[in-house]
């Protein structure tokens, strides 16, 4: 939440940074704001509290927020890569003008709007048949559960759209972003190493020399594209995994009640965590970025010094019908013995986001994550109140117009 904050602050108050690439990165940030906003406290209240406390109109908005900005922040990932790849695989083509930009994110969220529009309107708030609360563990008072899920008329519709999602917003995406940043490391290093020569050796200098400065610059780069392709990859295959399996694989009873209760909720942890790692490896490879975090948290440092600080997800099961938390017990009437169980369950609408997501920043930097107040983590209330100071802010070098580089553009 904080990382997100501060590079929208960062680029919004900085002209220098209003680039082509640091606007995807800016939507990027956005839509992971979404997601830490959105997506993390409703499968936080889903995973602790039993049933859905809400109202129907609450379980859509909800939904569709969630799937709309781990959609986006996905497709925000390609975009990235596409300019990347333009501007270094073929530097002598026209640039994306930040008009193009601004029109190519417009398409992305009215994309991200339009995939998870069925999702949005089959989700419904129903009782649970044969499942009751149980207050106080007095089987004597009981009251209905209600659960919020994807209500299908017809189970193949339901896998049929799972297989949608799968393909648009994680296959497609994971197989643009490899391969794009596939042909970047290639022509790094086909590049690299005779244009560093030339300049760092010059006509006297030994070719060794060249050889010994620039392979670093050049693996770091390397790696840093890699990386945004693994944790990509690697963050939303375990919860697609569940997804597909729950659509076309039959379940125990026992598998079910593992799925629900344990493994489904690791999994969505797993992908949420992906928007969070998004602006640390920007600013990490970034150096605008980094120097505008940097300037960002003196700041802060400073106003602590002068002052002192003041102290769901849908496309999963939805009431974990194997685990509906510790508030409450739950007891049904009939046994559960196949996979049809799951098909009344809500699943994470989330998890349509491949990437790119999902994020895009949860758990590995959960001691950044401060309470939200209109969407404002509190760390960052010193530094809003203040604001970035405009010295600071322009010890960010801005870009030069006549170069593309690998992270600026």
């Amino acid at each position: 939440m904080v990382g997100n904050a501060l590079v929208c602050l960062i680029v919004m108050k900085n002209k220098r940074m209003r680039t082509v690439t640091n606007l995807f990165i800016l939507n990027l940030a956005i839509s992971d704001l979404l997601v830490g906003i959105f997506c993390v406290p409703t499968t936080l209240v889903d995973n602790l509290i039993t049933g859905w406390p809400f109202g129907n109109v609450v379980c859509k908005l909800s939904g569709l927020v969630q799937g709309t900005s781990v959609s986006a922040s996905v497709f925000t990932l390609v975009a990235i890569a596409v300019d990347r790849f333009r501007c270094i695989v073929h530097p002598f083509k026209p640039k994306l003008t930040l008009l193009e930009a601004g029109i190519a994110v417009v398409i992305i969220w009215v994309l991200a709007v339009a995939i998870m529009c069925p999702s949005a309107v089959m989700l419904t708030v129903s009782q649970v048949q044969d499942h009751y609360m149980v207050h106080n563990s007095d089987y004597n008072h009981t009251y209905p559960l209600f659960s919020c899920f994807e209500d299908w008329p017809d189970k193949q519709m339901r896998r049929i759209y799972t297989t949608v999602l799968f393909g648009h917003i994680y296959l497609a995406p994971l197989t643009l972003i490899v391969v794009m940043y596939s042909r970047i490391g290639v022509k790094l290093y086909e590049s690299s190493v005779p244009v560093s020569d030339r300049v760092a050796g010059g006509p006297h200098q030994p070719r060794a020399e060249g050889r010994n400065v620039v392979p670093r610059k050049k693996i770091k780069v390397i790696k840093m594209l890699i990386t945004v392709a693994l944790l990509f990859m690697l963050s939303w295959l375990p919860l697609w995994t569940l997804m597909l399996l729950t659509d076309y694989a039959t379940q125990t009873e026992e598998q079910l009640s593992l799925l629900t209760g344990y493994i489904f909720p690791f999994a969505h942890w797993l992908a949420f965590s992906n928007s969070s790692v998004n602006p640390i490896i920007y600013g990490y490879f970034n150096e605008n970025f980094k120097r505008g975090f940097q300037a960002a948290f003196r700041l802060q440092c400073c106003s602590e010094g002068a002052e002192p600080r003041e102290a769901y997800s849908h496309r999963v099961t939805a009431g974990n019908m194997g685990n509906f938390g510790v508030r409450n017990k739950v007891y049904t009437d009939g046994d559960c013995s196949d996979s049809n169980c799951l098909t009344k369950e809500s699943r994470m609408v989330a998890g349509g986001g491949g990437g790119g997501g999902g994020g895009e920043e949860g758990a590995a930097v959960a001691g950044c994550s401060g309470q939200v107040h209109g969407g404002t983590s509190s760390a960052l209330q010193p530094i809003l109140k203040q604001g970035l100071n405009i010295e600071d802010i322009d010890k960010i070098t801005p870009l030069s117009s006549g170069v593309c580089q690998a992270w600026e553009g």
